[in-house]
């Protein structure tokens, strides 16, 4: 009875501590990830502000085969929505949805993952000489209150597939931007001298 009693003991102290160390832990987590991409911030927001393409450069697409998902709302802009689910624990289940856009500067969206709190992710662009600097980032929410000891470690556990995601998202839109035929528009200039034309002899 004693040991039974001590370990009933030793495991409230072990809750106490987890639960009343998580109230001096920050409630939320900051994540951010910067890449260059050599194409245009027009390019980039086509690819991003929709889901039609998402998976072509998302981290997380190629880690479980099997994953459903379920798309709703517009094809692209604010109320485009995205559902997923998923057998393996480090895709899980969760859905995303397009909560405010700049066109060409910045795609806000707002993120749920099962039993943790909200989300909120941004990609930010700016333009850089002939390409473009892309900012991604994470705030989450840590609730409920034990998530947030999973807060100080966030960003090296989902830094890595932001890095992945960007180095994707690099490849992707520069092969689109290769791809993309070009389109001389030259000025035209006005008919000096021998080349102006002039009008024909009435008959």
């Amino acid at each position: 009875m004693g040991f039974f009693k001590g370990l009933v003991i030793t495991l409230s102290v072990i809750v106490g501590l987890v639960v009343g160390g998580a109230l001096f832990l920050p409630e939320s987590a900051h994540i951010e990830r910067t890449t260059r991409i050599e194409a245009s911030p027009a390019q980039l927001y086509a690819l991003t502000s929709g889901y039609a393409r998402f998976n072509e450069w998302s981290p997380w697409a190629g880690l479980d085969p099997a994953t459903k998902y379920t798309y709703a709302g517009p094809a692209t802009g604010v109320g485009a929505k995205m559902s997923w689910s998923s057998g393996m624990r480090q895709v899980g289940d969760g859905k995303q949805e397009i909560v405010a856009v700049e066109p060409d500067k910045l795609v806000r969206t707002a993120l749920e993952f099962g039993e943790g709190g909200p989300a909120t992710a941004e990609m930010r662009f700016v333009p850089d000489g002939t390409g473009t600097q892309v900012t991604w980032t994470l705030d989450s929410t840590m609730s409920p209150l034990p998530f947030r000891w999973l807060g100080l470690f966030l960003d090296k556990i989902v830094g890595p597939d932001y890095e992945r995601g960007l180095a994707q998202l690099k490849a992707l839109a520069e092969r689109d931007a290769a791809a993309a035929p070009t389109q001389a528009t030259a000025t035209p200039s006005m008919p000096t001298g021998q080349e102006t034309p002039v009008p024909p002899n009435p008959q």
